[in-house]
Order: structure tokens, then sequence, then C-alpha cells
């Protein structure tokens, strides 16, 4: 997937190689290159299982990303899913407070037991704006931490804290996340986790170590109709799950050109990468109606990417004459196609499309032997319920199954981001931490559904040849018991 530097180049490194780098851990990801800890605007998972496929042919053991367990983690995750004792007050401390940092900053300030013990950030006069609303709401102001990249690891190290939250670009998920963990301290990260294989078992193997949570914040897993779908699924009202379709389709033609925010750094990903980078938002949900990690598990995936144009088409039209973005060339592929075949058989369609002209989907389509939920727009349809042939709306039919998180929490959560579902899932994970349950996302789907992004890439440089999904429980799927239907 990478070319070697070229010892003649006096910069050592090119791009692709930082961006590998950058995932790999702090010392890495001090190397440079690329912008560095800003603000991220997010949302704006032994071998192989035996459905798996065999040896690919044509391709050597080296070029197939391994589905083996590297060989220093332990030889069993724990038996049951993961509870740390509970806690009275959830003491926090953010990396990255940007747009959607910040967001979580306002959600946490919201949730009873919680304090905001510190920030940190590059941006010194936005981690002093948001240190002020921290103020404003009569709180303690939270130490604050700007001394360059990496000056998480120095708030990791010296702060008492019992979670710390990282909102930033993601080269930086894996390097905060370890460095919380290794410091004693409970881990969350936006999405995706990890962008690498060996950065999704290196967050498995420290979380294991550690005996410390490490949750992937996976927003959409809250929305409110992919709540209600999860409801209509434990009802059983769909029969048996056998496909399901989803995906990020999104135009952010505008702010991968932007020069604040994402901009500085996301497009750096679509010039180097070509695969399905950014699978979770859709995917999330999908894999908790079919209890991947708890019943079922993402087996292996094929993967084939369209030509790329959005983006140079873009940069063609809005920048002038002479503006270096004119010459920018790109990787990835506009639209970006990846088939997942689960342990169970299931099939999942899972599309990437973000360079292109296009009103925001994803997709979410959930079918079963007795009916189907079809997203975008929300509609169901279930035998011997809806009229034949004939789909029933989403506003007909949410009263009913309505997710009573939804019911409980609608009041409070009104206001936050993305309609309210960021709320919920910041709510959902101080009261797992409270109470001493497990998380309802753990490091195993963090590892799984980050895992589709790099094994795409390899798919579709390889002539969309199958490639197998590391086991990053290590047989405990086939045990751990499957999501319930909560109430706040």
């Amino acid at each position: 997937m990478s070319r070697s530097p070229n010892p003649s180049d006096p910069s050592a490194l090119d791009r692709r190689e930082l961006l590998k780098l950058g995932a790999l851990g702090v010392g890495a990801a001090a190397v440079g290159g690329l912008s560095g800890c800003t603000p991220t605007d997010e949302g704006a998972t032994p071998g192989a299982s035996a459905a798996g496929p065999g040896p690919v042919p044509g391709a050597s053991a080296a070029d197939a990303p391994s589905a083996a367990p590297p060989a220093s983690i332990a030889a069993q995750a724990p038996s049951a899913p993961f509870r740390a004792p509970p806690m009275e007050v959830v003491r926090v401390g953010f990396v990255g407070v940007g747009l959607q940092g910040g967001g979580h900053v306002r959600n946490f300030m919201g949730i009873e037991g919680v304090e905001i013990t510190a920030l940190c950030d590059i941006d010194v006069p936005r981690m002093e704006e948001v240190a002020s609303w921290v103020e404003d709401d009569g709180r303690p102001r939270p130490t604050l931490y700007g001394e360059g990249e990496t000056d998480f690891v120095r708030m990791c190290e010296t702060e008492d804290l019992d979670l710390v939250f990282t909102a930033t670009p993601w080269r930086w998920h894996v390097p905060v996340c370890v460095a919380a963990m290794e410091n004693g301290k409970h881990a969350a990260t936006e999405v995706p986790a990890a962008y690498t294989i060996d950065d999704c078992w290196r967050l498995v193997e420290v979380a294991e170590a550690q005996r410390k949570h490490c949750v992937m914040m996976e927003n959409c897993n809250y929305d409110r109709p992919e709540m209600m779908v999860f409801n209509i699924v434990k009802q059983g009202l769909l029969g048996d799950l056998l496909h399901a379709e989803c995906g990020y389709l999104h135009d952010l033609r505008a702010i991968k050109f932007s020069d604040a925010n994402e901009g500085l750094w996301r497009r750096d990903h679509s010039r180097e990468r070509n695969g399905n980078l950014y699978p979770t938002h859709g995917l999330g949900p999908i894999a908790n109606c079919m209890d991947i990690n708890r019943g079922d598990q993402f087996s292996y995936l094929v993967s084939m990417s369209s030509p790329s144009r959005g983006l140079q088409d873009f940069a063609q039209e809005n920048f002038p004459e002479g503006d270096p973005k004119r010459s920018e060339q790109f990787a990835l592929g506009d639209v970006n196609a990846s088939l997942i075949k689960t342990a169970l058989g299931r099939t999942i369609y899972v599309v990437h499309d973000t360079n292109l002209p296009r009103p925001y989907s994803r997709i979410h389509m959930l079918q079963g032997s007795r009916g189907l939920f079809q997203g975008y727009p929300n509609r169901l349809h279930i035998a011997g319920r809806s009229p034949d042939h004939q789909w029933e709306s989403y506003a007909d039919v949410l009263a009913e199954f309505d997710h009573p998180l939804w019911r409980d929490l609608e009041e409070m959560s009104a206001g936050a981001g993305h309609g309210g579902m960021d709320f919920i899932e910041d709510y959902r994970l101080v009261k797992c931490l409270r109470e001493g349950l497990p998380t309802d996302m753990n490091v195993y789907d963090a590892a799984a559904l980050s895992a589709v992004g790099p094994l795409s890439e390899w798919s579709v440089a390889n002539g969309s040849r199958p490639a197998a999904f590391p086991d990053f429980t290590r047989g405990r799927w086939q045990s751990y018991p499957a999501w319930e239907v909560v109430r706040a």
C-alpha cells in the first residue's frame, strides 16, 4: 500500500508514509508533515473465521493484511464484556476542542456526575474559548494543555482523570487513546478509531493489558431512526436478518478544500488513499442490529472504487489560475463500494461517496425474512402488517416503535449536535462508567468497524480480491451477549 521513501529525496518521507506513521503512535506521529492536533468536525470495528476466504490466488502472504493477532497480544480476550469499577464522578480531559470536540464538551456539561478537568488543543484561542464555557457554567477552570502537538501526553501523565476524549484529526486517535490507557485512563475517540490493521490491534492490546475501556464514539448509532430500527429488530418483527446496505454519502468537497478545520488535514487522506475511508457512520447501526461481535462477526470483504474526478473538477471550477490546489491529484475513487460477508453468511453493502455533488445519505437499509426498513426517506414494510407491496412511513410508525432511550432523553438532548444523537451517545458513556456497566461499544467494535478502511484499500489495490477480517475478540464473539434495548 505504501512506497518506500526515496533515499535521494531530502524530505525522506512522503505524505503516504507520514499518513501511515502518524497512526502508529506518539513517536511516529510527532515526525510531522501533516497538519497538527487541530479540531476535527467529524460527522458533521486466531485468524479469519471459518466462513472467510482461503489464501488469495495470485497474491503472496506478504501482500495481504494478516488476520492473525500479533504475537505480543494475550491469548484470550475477556470471557465477558469488560466492566470497570463504578465511579461517582467522571473526570474528563478533552483532546481537540474544535467544532465536534467543543460540542462534546457542552454535552458533558449537561450530564450529571461529570467534571471537565482538562482541555488540550494546539489552537489556544479556541481552547480558551471552550474553557470559558466551563467557567461560565459555574465550574472550576480546566487546566489547559497547548504546548505543541503531543502535549496530550503530558496531560495524560499529570492529570487525575478517569476519561480522555479525543476529537482530533484521524492520525492522532490512536496515539491519544494509547497515552490515555497507558496512564490509567479510559479512552474515547471520534471515528474512525484507527486506519491501519496494526493500529486496530494496538488499541485492543493496550485496552486488554491496561484493563481500560477504549470506546469509539459512533454518534449515528444513537440517531432516532437507527435506534427505532434496533428496537424493531429486537422485537423480531423483521424476522431473520439477511442483508443490509449502508454508507457515508456526503458532499465534502467544500470542506476538504477549506483552509480551516477538516480542510487542514482531511484532503491528505483523499490524495494518498483509495478505499472505504469512513465506514462507521453507516455501518455502526447495522452492526448493532446484526449483533456483530456478539453472535456474528465480519468475516471478509471485497471492495472496488470508481475513477477519481470530483475533487479535481471542484478545484478547477473554484480556484483561480496559479492556485496550487488546481494541480493536486487524488487517489481516492469518487465512489467506493465494499461488500462484507459475515460469519453467519449475511451480506452488507457499504458505500463511501464524498467527492461528488449529492444530497446526504447513509442509506440505512436492513432486510430480514419478514420485512425491511429503508432510510432516506425512512420507511418500513413488515409482512402481515403493512399493506402488500407498500411502505409505511416513518412518521406513522415512530410512536409505536420509538426506542425508549429516545423517549427518555428527548427533552434533555434537544438542541445538541446532529439532532440530539451526540448528547445521547455521551450520556450513555457517562452512565456506563458511573454504574460500572459494559460500554455500548467496546474496543473490539472500534477495531472491527475501523478495519473496513485498510482492508478495503488493500482489496481495491489488488483487483477487488477478498480481504479477511481479523478476529479481534479471538473467538469471544460467539459467546458475548447481544445488545439489549436500554432505558435512560
